[in-house]
């Protein structure tokens, strides 16, 4: 769960329908029933949960960071927390399906926020993906690279926002407490559907390979002088290229 305005749908889905609620930032606030709270290290003390049940657990950067590493670092997966959720959900909980709520990352205007329209369930806030960062300069590509590596892994991963536009690529399935084997069923015919060019996949981490734009710490905003912005564009548009339609 993602802090969009339209993360709320979840505040009322029944909880027997997954295995495990991840909730990214601000989003354990949706509902009290989430089992992982995962935000990055500057984020506020005072935004915490005050109290969290025995079963619920925080990840911070010391759980995240290893595993990010594992899928080639910040720079090629998105350093936004949505992405970071993404892949520390996957190499730690090793699911069959992930379903994304709340992380379109489409945000109003300012001339819409003015009017009153909300950017994040709990008001407004700070849209982090549109930050400059040569990191983010496609979310469309960055969620196409999440879905090969979560395809390997033999995990389907599907949005569940209802929004007109989305810079996920995953595919949609509207949501309305399905059981768990209507579920299945949805996600083994997504793993069969969905299609990449393995030829262009093969250039596009051959490149990052080349380019080596990994840091150990996580910190990769600590090594920008190192760090090419038209060289992650370029491999942005492979990962953008290596999706088949079907």
């Amino acid at each position: 769960m993602g802090s969009a305005p339209d993360a709320l749908r979840a505040r009322h889905w029944d909880k027997r329908n997954f295995d495990h609620i991840v909730a990214i930032n601000n989003a354990w606030q949706i509902r009290e029933d989430w089992d992982y709270l995962i935000f990055p290290e500057d984020f506020p003390q005072d935004k915490h949960p005050k109290t969290h049940l025995s079963h619920q657990a925080l990840v911070t950067a010391t759980q995240y960071v290893p595993i990010q590493n594992q899928y080639g670092g910040f720079v090629y997966a998105g350093g936004t927390m949505a992405f970071t959720a993404a892949y520390w959900a996957l190499g730690h909980l090793k699911p069959s399906a992930l379903l994304f709520i709340g992380c379109d990352m489409v945000y109003p205007s300012p001339a819409q926020i003015a009017l009153g329209e909300a950017s994040h369930f709990y008001g407004s806030g700070t849209a982090d993906p549109l930050r400059q960062d040569h990191s983010l300069q496609s979310l469309e590509a960055k969620s196409a690279r999440f879905l090969y590596f979560a395809q390997q892994e033999g995990c389907a991963v599907f949005n569940l926002s209802v929004l007109n536009a989305s810079r996920l690529l995953f595919p949609r399935m509207p949501f309305s407490n399905q059981d768990q084997s209507s579920l299945h069923a949805l996600a083994e015919k997504s793993l069969r559907e969905t299609r990449f060019n393995h030829q262009v996949v093969k250039e596009a981490l051959a490149l990052e390979s080349h380019l080596n734009y990994y840091f150990d710490s996580g910190r990769y905003w600590e090594h920008t002088a190192l760090i090419s912005a038209s060289a992650c564009r370029a491999v942005d548009a492979l990962w953008l290229s290596s999706m088949q339609s079907t």
